[in-house]
C-alpha cells in the first residue's frame, strides 16, 4: 500500500509540473543528471572473468551499499559499509605464509628455541623429539638454525606446519582445543619465529613476497626435500573489486589465520595498510616475539588458544571493526555491525563469510562446509567462484553436507545446519575448472 500511494503521489505531482514548466528541458536535466551520476558510480570491469553472474552478485550490493546507493546520496552516510577478505587462496594464489616460512628456511632465519616443546601448548613428545633429533643442539639457543644446509631439520618444520606430523608419521599436536577457533599448525607460525622483532619479520615477508611475485606461474622450489610452490600472484578480480570497494566508499579489510607482520607486507601489495590488515598477534615482550598471541572476545593471552580462525575470524571482526568487546564478539551481530561483503576460500573463512549482509563470496577449494553454505545459497547472495588461477575440476562426489560438512567445537564432525537449524542436503560441485 505504502509504495502504491507514493507512486500515486509521485504522478500526480509530476503531472502537475509538466503543466506548468516546459517538459523538455526537464527531462534533459534530469537524463543529463542520471547519466553524471551513472558514470560517477564505481564499476568493477567487464574484461575480468568472473564465473556466472558473480560480477553482477558483487555490483549489486557495490550498488545497494556504496557511495551511489539511494540512502548515501540523500546524505545520511552513517558508518561506511564494510567489506573483510581472507587473505592467503583468496586475494593471492598459494599460502603467503607459507612462503614466508620457505623463504626463512631457506636464508637461515629460524631461531633455535631452548625447548621445541616450548614452542606450542600441543606440540606432542613426538614431535619434540623428532624436530630435536632433526635440527640438533649443537647451535646455542636463540641462534639461526642451519636450514639451508640441513634437510632434515627444514623437512621437519615443514611437515608439522604443513601436514600437523612429523615425518615418520606421527602426529605434531594432541589435547583439547576449540577447533572453530584455532588450530594449532596455524598457531605455530607466528611461533616459529619467536626472538625476532617485528621489523625483522617484515623484511622477511617482503623478500619472499617480492620472490614469489617473480617467480613463474605453476613454478616449484625444493626446501628441504619437500616440492613446494614457488610463486604467487595478486588475483586481477580480486585487485580490481578491493580498488572498486575503496572507490565506493567502503571501509575494506584483509584478515588472516597467518602472522599479522607477514598478511601486512603482503596486503600493502594490494593497497591496504596495515591498520586495515588483522591477524595473529603476537605478543612482543622487550621488542621480540613470543610463543604468547593477544586473545579475543574477553579470552586472555594465551600460546594459540584463540586466533583469526573461523569463529575467531568473526570475533576480530567484531572486536577491531566494529568495537564490540567482551564475549558479545563471538555472537552475530545486528544488520547495522555486521560487514555487507565477506570472502573467504575455506573452512577457516565460512563463519564471518555467511556473517555478510550483502554477498558471500567463496573462492572453491572443494571446503567442505563453505561450499554446502555457497551451494545452498540460503539468501541468495552466495557467490561461488573458481579460484582464478590454477581452479580446481569438479570434485566427483557432493560433499557431504548432510553428514560431516560441520567441525565440531571438539573436532568432531556433524551436519551443515542452516540458521533455522535444518539440515543442508549434499552439494554437488558446480563452480571448477576444466578437467586436467
Amino acid at each position: 500500500m505504502r509504495s502504491r500511494s507514493v507512486l500515486t503521489t509521485v504522478t500526480t505531482a509530476a503531472a502537475l509540473a509538466a503543466t506548468l514548466t516546459p517538459a523538455a528541458p526537464a527531462q534533459a536535466h534530469t537524463a543529463h543528471k542520471a547519466k553524471v551520476a551513472t558514470q560517477d558510480c564505481p564499476r568493477l570491469s567487464a574484461k575480468l572473468t568472473w564465473h556466472g553472474d558473480n560480477r553482477a552478485k558483487l555490483q549489486r550490493t557495490i550498488d545497494e551499499r556504496g557511495k551511489c546507493s539511494a540512502h548515501r546520496r540523500g546524505g545520511k552516510h552513517g558508518a561506511r559499509p564494510v567489506a573483510a577478505f581472507d587473505w592467503d587462496n583468496t586475494i593471492v594464489k598459494n599460502d603467503s605464509t607459507d612462503a614466508t616460512i620457505a623463504w626463512a628456511l631457506k636464508h637461515d632465519k629460524i631461531l633455535r628455541p631452548k625447548n621445541w616443546a616450548d614452542t606450542s601448548k600441543w606440540l606432542t613428545p613426538a614431535a619434540d623429539r623428532a624436530l630435536t633429533k632433526a635440527c640438533g643442539t649443537d647451535v646455542h639457543v636463540g641462534h639461526p638454525l642451519p636450514t639451508s644446509s640441513n634437510a632434515a631439520c627444514a623437512d621437519e618444520i615443514l611437515q608439522v606446519r604443513g601436514e600437523a606430523e612429523t615425518m615418520s608419521g606421527e602426529k605434531a599436536f594432541a589435547g583439547n582445543w576449540n577447533h572453530r577457533r584455532t588450530v594449532p599448525e596455524y598457531a605455530w607460525v607466528p611461533q616459529l619465529f619467536a626472538g625476532h622483532t617485528i621489523q625483522e619479520l617484515r623484511t622477511y615477508a617482503r623478500a619472499a613476497r617480492d620472490e614469489a611475485l617473480a617467480a613463474p606461474v605453476g613454478s616449484e622450489q625444493k626446501v628441504g626435500t619437500h616440492t613446494v610452490p614457488a610463486y604467487s600472484r595478486y588475483y586481477e578480480q580480486q585487485k580490481d573489486l578491493l580498488r572498486t570497494l575503496k572507490k565506493a566508499g567502503f571501509d575494506v579489510y584483509i584478515v588472516s589465520a597467518g602472522s599479522e607482520p607477514v598478511a601486512e607486507e603482503w596486503a600493502s601489495g594490494v593497497g591496504i595498510d596495515r591498520k586495515h590488515t588483522l591477524a595473529i598477534r603476537s605478543v612482543v615482550e622487550h621488542g621480540r616475539i613470543t610463543p604468547w598471541t593477544e586473545g579475543c572476545g574477553g579470552m586472555p593471552r594465551s600460546k594459540g588458544e584463540v586466533i583469526p580462525y573461523n569463529e575467531g575470524k568473526r570475533c576480530v571482526i567484531n572486536q577491531d571493526i566494529f568495537g564490540i568487546k567482551g564475549a558479545r564478539a563471538w555472537q552475530q551481530q545486528d544488520w547495522r555491525h555486521r560487514i555487507a561483503i565477506g570472502g573467504g576460500d575455506a573452512d577457516t573463512d565460512v563463519t564471518f563469510v555467511g556473517d555478510a549482509t550483502g554477498t558471500h563470496l567463496a573462492l572453491n577449494r572443494n571446503k567442505p562446509e563453505l561450499m554446502c553454505r555457497g551451494y545452498d545459497d540460503a539468501d541468495g547472495r552466495w557467490a561461488v567462484n573458481p579460484m582464478f588461477i590454477e581452479p580446481l575440476p569438479r570434485k566427483k562426489e557432493p560433499y557431504p553436507c548432510a553428514t560431516e560438512g560441520f567441525t565440531n567445537p571438539d573436532g568432531s564432525l556433524g551436519p551443515v545446519r542452516r540458521s533455522d537449524g535444518s539440515i543442508i542436503r549434499d552439494q554437488e560441485d558446480t563452480a571448477y575448472g576444466e578437467e586436467a
